[in-house]
């Protein structure tokens, strides 16, 4: 897998700050262990190891003078020589003991675990023989009750005395044994401490120059990985004057590569903005060409309504004098007539365009409020179920199981359905199926009007929506630009789906 520059640049500084950073915890680590290795030593076992060498000359000196009172034929000196034994040995042999116990138990709380085991051993021994001088103390004194008489029995004597000595003997070699087998630990202790010294001072010294080997590699690769930036800068200068025809073409797969190709992606993006902004100049001189023919419109048919208004009632006052006049002949008398209806119709017809202008230059706002799409469409198809039946159009609901509320002005959204069920009864002459579909994608309230028509050219699919065009001979060509404006202002929008049969049409508003 190749890595990016990037990574490369940051995986190789990574790894010379792991490297530095493994050195300095390995030092603090070291020193660490260095610490409680003297601590451990200095603070622990060599302690430990004088409260066992003191036990162990005060049981000697216990031994020498168990002897000398063996020996003793005084009876005054032996009394007191046992007189002294008895007040001091005991509680000063007991004191050296539990400070012994105390300095095992200290450091075995700051020990480490490999030392924990061993120091358990060394409290249960010095424990023991707690235990052991206990017992001892009671053959001493049946040694002593013999010896304070002025006179006893030699052969009682001799025993008592010489179980005495064998008990001294074995705790003596117990003492021994204890006291031997702390120095041979501090002895291990130091060689140990030795050889990591040995050892650490190499890696140290090791550790550091590999990260600097690392940190000269990481710098030749970032120095021949950063070249192409030059390129990129005389590329992005010459794109920063206006020349988006330049083309920087680096190749690879690094970041810089990846930088170059979406500065031409980017030179791309710009000659095809400029070429919409030149389309979105153009359609907004339409549109500016279209609010003055709108205010134009406006402005004559505001003019033409209040004549046609008064042509209107003249004619059906005409009409009305036609019916009581004479004529010669029923032919002059029906071609009369037929001339004012042929009046009354365009006047009509060019009410109702008149209207349409107004309505396409004077729109109001939606009042927008809560409602189910499914009470509008069946109050438009209602409505227009007199007109659908005479043109042998037959109704198709396929509508959502739930309700399906938006946001609208039921009025202004009942006429673009209106005009889109009109529009689809008018491009089916000889009759056919009207579909009218509801449901909810997303954030929308959809509402679908499909007929089963010829449907819509695909040259006209652009200029479906654009004002004063139609494809009918009669038509104003406002009907479905007033409509999209309508949805518009709603916040949807009014779509041409490339749906077969016919013509589909989509009506997206927000949903509720």
């Amino acid at each position: 897998m190749r890595l990016s520059l990037a990574t490369r640049i940051v995986l190789g500084y990574a790894v010379v700050l792991v490297t530095f950073g493994a050195v300095s915890l390995f030092s603090v680590g070291e020193m660490h262990r260095g610490q409680v290795e003297l601590k451990l030593l200095g603070d622990g076992y060599l302690h430990l190891s004088q409260d066992t060498a003191a036990i162990e000359t005060f049981h000697k000196s216990r031994e020498r003078e168990t002897e000398r009172l063996s020996e003793e034929k005084s009876v005054e000196t032996r009394r007191a020589l046992i007189r002294l034994s008895r007040k001091y040995f005991p509680p000063l042999m007991h004191e050296k003991l539990e400070a012994a116990q105390a300095t095992a138990a200290q450091l075995e709380g700051f020990a480490p675990d490999d030392e924990k085991a061993f120091l358990a051993g060394v409290s249960q021994k010095l424990k023991e023989l707690g235990t052991r001088y206990t017992d001892y103390e009671q053959v001493a004194e049946a040694a002593y009750g013999v010896l304070e008489l002025d006179s006893f029995d030699p052969l009682t004597a001799a025993s008592r005395v010489e179980r005495m000595r064998g008990t001294e003997n074995s705790i003596g070699v117990s003492i021994r044994l204890l006291h031997a087998a702390l120095e041979t630990r501090i002895a291990e202790r130091v060689a140990r401490a030795q050889d990591r010294e040995r050892r650490t001072g190499l890696l140290v010294v090791l550790l550091p120059v590999a990260a600097i080997a690392v940190g000269l590699v990481v710098f030749v690769v970032s120095a021949r990985s950063l070249r192409p930036i030059r390129t990129l800068t005389l590329g992005v200068a010459r794109i920063g004057k206006g020349d988006y025809s330049a083309e920087i073409g680096l190749k690879g797969e690094d970041e810089i590569a990846l930088l170059g190709r979406e500065f031409d992606t980017m030179a791309r993006s710009l000659r095809e903005r400029e070429a919409q902004l030149r389309q979105k100049q153009q359609e907004l001189l339409q549109a500016e060409r279209l609010a003055a023919v709108g205010r134009l419109a406006a402005q004559i048919s505001h003019e033409v309504r209040n004549p046609l208004s008064s042509i209107g009632l003249n004619t059906e006052m005409l009409e009305e004098q036609l019916a009581s006049a004479h004529f010669d002949t029923p032919a002059q008398a029906e071609e009369a007539t037929g001339l004012l209806r042929s009046v009354t119709r365009e006047v009509d017809r060019l009410t109702e365009l008149t209207e349409d202008y107004l309505r396409l230059a004077r729109l109001p706002q939606p009042a927008l409020q809560t409602e189910d799409l499914h009470g509008v469409v069946e109050r438009v198809l209602a409505f227009s179920a007199a007109e659908l039946e005479r043109s042998k159009v037959k109704v198709v609901r396929e509508l959502a199981p739930e309700p399906v509320y938006a946001s609208i002005d039921e009025g202004q959204l009942r006429q673009v359905v209106l005009n889109l069920v009109r529009n689809a009864r008018e491009a089916m002459a000889g009759g056919g199926t009207l579909t009218v579909r509801t449901a909810l994608d997303g954030e929308w309230a959809v509402l679908e009007v499909q007929d089963s028509g010829a449907g819509v050219d695909p040259s006209n699919r652009g200029k479906i929506f654009e004002p004063f065009f139609s494809t009918k001979s009669n038509g104003t060509g406002l009907g479905l630009s007033l409509s999209a404006q309508i949805v518009a202002a709603h916040g949807g929008r009014l779509e041409l789906l490339d749906r077969r049969p016919g013509a589909t049409f989509a009506i997206r508003v927000k949903r509720a």
